[in-house]
């Protein structure tokens, strides 16, 4: 029976240093050697793993925290917010003295010129701070709103925008979504697509935003250096990413062999 794994990319695929640890890219080379289906499950947009998935050789992947998701390379579920709802919303974030990164799965541009926030939350994947365009939300179809605000400022948002979801992934930073979309609906059109059966499917992951996928396939692993909140929910589990924790996650649930 095929089978698939779905990874997430930071602190999963790429460890601490951002690097692809050499047992993570012999493992993924020994799993589609098997027939397996490799996939990628991010917070990340297309456009910020072009890299990654050039060097893995995997065109299967759901980015956006499932906003965006590819089969094969090819486009099988997308979704832009409303210009109404963004605008609304930045008018918000204005008011609060907050920040927004609105992300095409071409581009990205922020609502202002310079933010300490932004730049502290785009470092951490090392990225720079993105260019400055107020109206690029209103040029481009946006698929993942990023808020930048302290985790006790997110509260007012969650009142006041009772359609939208909010994941956190930085100490300043949150990704916005649409109510009902996550990585585990992202992972689910693939699923579906191939005609898999649930005890086939399994997913690696170390942040909050991994929770509902890890939930959701057959077989979810926690990565040693997961988020406590994660740990305390998923039963698997295999070592940190910096000791070759997705190998040895590989072998340890019988996707490779001992």
């Amino acid at each position: 029976m095929k089978k698939i794994v779905f990874l997430d990319i930071d602190g999963t695929i790429l460890n601490t240093d951002k690097q692809i640890p050499k047992l993570t890219k012999l493992g993924i080379k020994q799993l589609k050697d098997r027939g397996i289906y490799v996939a990628i499950a991010t917070g990340r947009g297309p456009f910020m793993f072009k890299d990654i998935r050039e060097e893995l050789g995997v065109d299967t992947y759901v980015s956006f925290n499932g906003q965006y998701v590819a089969l094969d390379g090819e486009a099988i579920y997308h979704y832009s917010f409303p210009v109404d709802q963004m605008k609304q919303f930045l008018f918000n974030a204005k008011q609060f003295g907050h920040s927004i990164v609105f992300q095409s799965i071409d581009g990205m541009a922020s609502s202002v010129d310079y933010d300490a926030f932004i730049k502290n939350g785009f470092s951490t994947l090392h990225f720079d701070h993105p260019v400055y365009d107020p109206e690029y939300y209103k040029t481009q179809p946006i698929s993942q709103m990023i808020l930048f605000c302290r985790e006790e400022e997110e509260k007012a948002y969650e009142e006041q925008f009772p359609d939208f979801h909010f994941t956190r992934w930085h100490e300043f930073a949150v990704d916005v979504l649409p109510k009902g979309n996550s990585k585990a609906t992202g992972i689910q059109w693939i699923i579906e697509r191939l005609g898999l059966d649930l005890k086939d499917t399994y997913a690696f992951g170390d942040g909050l935003n991994d929770l509902e996928m890890l939930q959701t396939v057959g077989n979810g692993v926690a990565m040693g250096n997961s988020h406590p909140e994660l740990k305390k929910s998923i039963p698997l589990s295999t070592s940190h990413v910096n000791e070759d924790g997705l190998y040895a996650g590989f072998k340890r649930f019988g996707l490779l062999d001992e």
